[in-house]
Parts: structure tokens; sequence; C-alpha cells
């Protein structure tokens, strides 16, 4: 089942910087969603335990 999300204008434009060339934000907002449900956490640049 295909589920529609509305975004903002703003955070379409802060994905699209994000994507690698030749890469959608939906197919960056897939990456992401995968890297947490493996992870269970996203990372942030500069942070260790």
């Amino acid at each position: 089942m295909t589920q529609t999300l509305e975004i903002s204008d703003d955070l379409m434009d802060r994905l699209e910087s994000h994507c690698e060339e030749d890469e959608s934000p939906e197919e960056l907002i897939e990456e992401l969603v995968s890297v947490y449900e493996t992870e269970g956490t996203f990372l942030q640049e500069g942070y260790s335990e």
C-alpha cells in the first residue's frame, strides 16, 4: 500500500541538497528509513557514546 506525504517546499529543498547525484528525494527518504530501522537511531556527526 502506497501512502502520500505532503512536505513543505523548504523541507523539499533541504532533502534535495542532501541527495547524491541522480538520487531522488524519495530514494533518500527510503535510505534514511532503512538506516533508522536497522540501527534504531540516526547518527549525529561529532557524536560518540
